[in-house]
């Protein structure tokens, strides 16, 4: 049976079928009713195991219950569920299961790719101010000018080079790393404009920026292994519209988290290299002794 159609037969037993608050209300309320009723069908199962020999039937009763309701209030507010089961399997799909490693960039020369494999090396030092700088090299090369923390205490930003490195290796995009490369896909002056100009490096910043932010309070992400979901619909949200648009939120969260685990490690141990793998989508740190 489909879920439109569950959706529609139900009807005939709607008591409050009316539009009036009242009558959402009430199944509202039910639909609250029945979930609690859910938990202490379960609790009784807990509490007798293997006695409680009706569980299952009693748990089939009650979740139908609550389907009820659900497609009760689905129909009072004009919605179809059948399109709502199938947003909903986006979503958590999109949020739990990481997409495709397919680069962003594969129509293009090779010139105008990110590179898939690579060494960052960050080189400590101190500037005329005495302020700790950073130097990031890159096949012999230095990438941008030498960052400091932009700040009154030693956050460590000054490494966050490492989040542009996760972004361009995890989900195949990052316009500052394009920009700092000189990788821009200038053949196509729309995608130069819109996916590799300056709004895209904007946005990019800003999430580096707000990531920052969030991982400040809490210990920089460290034993962390899953972000709030409020915070990556914050990052959805900025990022829609451009090409990482294609990548789900679990590519985000796998790309933030390995930005800090190399950052927290640069940060500990005053610079190194972070070995980067596109096509296994990882960062690896090795310090400068090593």
């Amino acid at each position: 049976m489909k879920f439109s159609d569950y959706q529609k037969s139900i009807r005939e037993t709607d008591q409050r079928p009316g539009a009036a608050l009242e009558d959402i209300t009430v199944h509202l309320l039910g639909l609250a009713g029945e979930a609690g009723s859910v938990a202490s069908a379960y609790k009784k199962y807990i509490r007798d195991g293997a006695a409680d020999s009706g569980f299952k039937l009693r748990m089939r009763e009650e979740l139908g219950d609550v389907l009820w309701y659900v497609a009760t209030i689905t129909d009072h507010l004009k919605l179809n569920l059948d399109e709502i089961a199938s947003a909903n399997l986006d979503k958590t799909r999109g949020r739990w299961l990481l997409g495709t490693s397919d680069p962003l960039d594969l129509d293009y020369d090779q010139a105008e790719r990110l590179p898939r494999t690579g060494t960052y090396e960050f080189i400590p030092s101190i500037n005329d101010d005495g302020r700790p700088v950073i130097t990031v090299m890159y096949d012999g090369a230095e990438l941008g000018a030498q960052l400091t923390d932009n700040a009154l205490t030693d956050d460590g930003y000054r490494f966050h080079d490492a989040f542009h490195l996760a972004y361009a290796t995890v989900l195949g995009w990052s316009p500052v790393t394009r920009a700092l490369m000189k990788r821009k896909r200038k053949s196509d002056s729309d995608v130069d404009e819109s996916e590799d100009g300056g709004r895209a490096i904007v946005i990019e910043e800003g999430l580096a920026a707000f990531t920052f932010a969030y991982a400040a309070r809490h210990e920089f992400l460290n034993g962390v292994t899953r972000l709030d979901q409020q915070f990556l619909d914050s990052i959805t949200l900025m990022t829609h519209g451009l090409e990482v648009g294609a990548r789900s939120q679990a590519d985000f969260e796998r790309a933030i988290l390995q930005g800090f685990n190399v950052f927290r490690q640069l940060h500990a141990n005053n610079g190194g290299f972070v070995d980067f793998d596109a096509n296994a989508r990882k960062l690896t740190y090795r310090s400068r002794t090593q």
